[in-house]
């Protein structure tokens, strides 16, 4: 063994998780460090390098939810009972929506977030992107095949990689050369994106630098009621709904799953994206024994329609504390639309940063006003971190719980999974076939 081999041997390999909580760590003493010295150098440093980091998850975001939809859909063929199978996950996701939505709004009513504040309406503004029922319905067509990528459209993004899939699954074999190219391009794309991935330690300390030199501790006190709300919310459904489910309807450990699922869910909550995690999400679904042919097409659904924190726990508490602030009175009839958006417009959110969108198809189902929003932008960074955790461990959690319930579960696989996929080694492609 080589000198070289030999001190690698002795060096411990830091697991990934240790990682993201030290540069966590670093991230809030830089950011106190910054703004309380008022050293400038080292605030842009803590934007720049932030931004980066999300620009580059980003960068991929497009034609990784391209490829990975048409893909998924494709893959399907090679699954027995794939209707059935597509049928049970949509209805999983609008079952646990349906109960996020209600955690949410009880929260809500109990707590009155908007309450005691300080704030007015005169201290929000409307926000540029908005969402309504027609602007949701109508934007699924795209106007062409490039603007979507250009802007960013996710949801029209995923309308047209639907299409091509079905269109490639009817013309069979004829559509084989183009279905391994995207496979090909897809097994590039989550390559490229694990190298960003592996850098989310650094882009931890400067994203949390970041929003702790924009906002300070003082903002959060104003809105404190609606921030606890909303993290005991998403800890409500991440640490006791979801492990109820495993433990009554799969019949499965729930501890194991986060064994298995935990690398993606801190990833998720450092970088505020569901499609910029969907790699791991994928990896750490097949680890705990969903087969690769359904988890290829249950992931990039989830990724960008299942949305727990984002669309369910969110709007529920965000609608009551705008409604509070404008001295708005909510009442049964505007409780159940809220349920009813949360659980039929959750694509909406698109799976990218931030749940504008989604508040925006709320407030204006509501009736409530748009300006609303502006109350909660400086805040919401630190309420999305949290919020697309939940996402993604919701995201992961059930395509397990219907490969259980349709006895396609590798339950050895799942009683034996300890080490995560980034804490050993790079996973291999996800969604290749």
């Amino acid at each position: 063994m080589s000198a070289s081999a030999s001190v690698s041997a002795r060096i411990p390999k830091v697991p990934f998780w240790a990682q993201i909580v030290a540069g966590l760590v670093l991230g809030v003493l830089l950011g106190w460090l910054a703004r309380s010295q008022d050293v400038d150098w080292l605030k842009e440093t803590l934007s720049q390098v932030g931004g980066i980091f999300v620009q580059l998850l980003k960068l991929a975001v497009a034609p990784l939810v391209f490829f990975a939809i048409l893909v998924s859909i494709t893959n399907l063929r090679k699954v027995n009972n794939a209707a059935r199978l597509a049928a049970q996950t949509l209805l999983w996701f609008m079952i646990t929506s349906l109960i996020a939505v209600a955690i949410g709004l009880t929260i809500g009513l109990l707590t009155n977030p908007g309450a005691g504040t300080g704030l007015t309406p005169a201290d929000g503004k409307a926000p540029e992107n908005k969402g309504s029922w027609i602007d949701f319905l109508t934007g699924i067509v795209p106007t062409d095949v490039i603007t979507p990528f250009t802007e960013l459209n996710v949801l029209q993004i995923v309308f047209m990689a639907a299409v091509a899939g079905i269109a490639a699954l009817k013309l069979g074999e004829k559509a084989q050369p183009i279905l391994s190219l995207s496979e090909s391009v897809l097994a590039l794309l989550q390559k490229a994106l694990w190298w960003v991935i592996r850098l989310a330690p650094i882009g931890t300390a400067g994203l949390i630098g970041r929003a702790i030199v924009n906002y300070g501790w003082d903002l959060i006190g104003k809105y404190a009621t609606l921030t606890a709300g909303i993290y005991i919310g998403c800890a409500l459904v991440l640490f006791g709904v979801y492990p109820l489910l495993l433990a009554t309807v799969a019949k499965l450990s729930p501890l194991q799953f986060f064994k298995g699922a935990w690398p993606a869910i801190q990833l998720a909550f450092v970088s505020r994206s569901s499609v910029g995690t969907m790699p791991v999400t994928q990896k750490v679904t097949e680890r705990l024994g969903v087969p690769k042919e359904y988890a290829s097409f249950a992931v990039p659904f989830g990724a960008t329609t299942k949305m727990d924190g984002c669309a369910a726990i969110y709007p529920a508490l965000a609608a009551i504390f705008i409604a509070q602030i404008f001295d708005v009175q909510l009442g049964i009839k505007e409780y159940l639309l809220i349920v009813f958006v949360s659980v039929i417009g959750s694509a909406a959110t698109a799976g990218l940063t931030g749940a504008t969108v989604m508040l925006t198809l709320t407030l204006s189902a509501l009736g409530l006003p748009l300006e609303g929003v502006g109350l909660l932008m400086a805040i919401d960074p630190i309420l999305d971190m949290v919020r697309t955790a939940t996402n993604v461990a919701g995201q992961a959690l059930v395509p397990v719980i219907v490969s259980s319930r349709e006895k396609i579960l590798d339950r050895e696989k799942y009683d034996t999974v300890t080490a995560s996929p980034v804490d050993d080694r790079e996973p291999e492609p996800a969604l290749a076939a």
